[in-house]
């Protein structure tokens, strides 16, 4: 699949996280400092959007606000239960003043 312009930089803030449809995918796209991160937007454990939940920081994780699973934003892997299968993550650069997602 190419490479998909999902928004520009200054729509997503330092700290914060915005979903976003990729082609028929839900996409988290978070930004912490200057490292950009691009998750599937779909907790494994109970389909509920993973962006409206908190973004941990320090731990680069977010958790899904259903029942509080935390995946890593680097790996998609789930950091604590109920959660047991990873979700997955995608390829997020910068280009300029556009960020863009590539799904596989």
């Amino acid at each position: 699949m190419p490479d998909v312009r999902v928004c520009a930089v200054e729509d997503v803030k330092p700290g914060g996280h915005q979903r976003y449809d990729v082609d028929g995918t839900p996409v988290c796209v978070v930004r912490i400092d200057d490292n950009w991160y691009a998750i599937n937007d779909t907790c494994s454990h109970a389909d509920f959007s993973l962006c409206e939940g908190d973004l941990w920081e320090d731990d680069r994780e977010i958790e899904c606000p259903k029942h509080g699973s935390t995946f890593s934003l680097e790996t998609g892997e789930p950091q604590s239960l109920p959660a047991t299968k990873p979700v997955p993550v995608y390829s997020v650069r910068v280009d300029g003043d556009d960020v863009i997602v590539t799904l596989p």
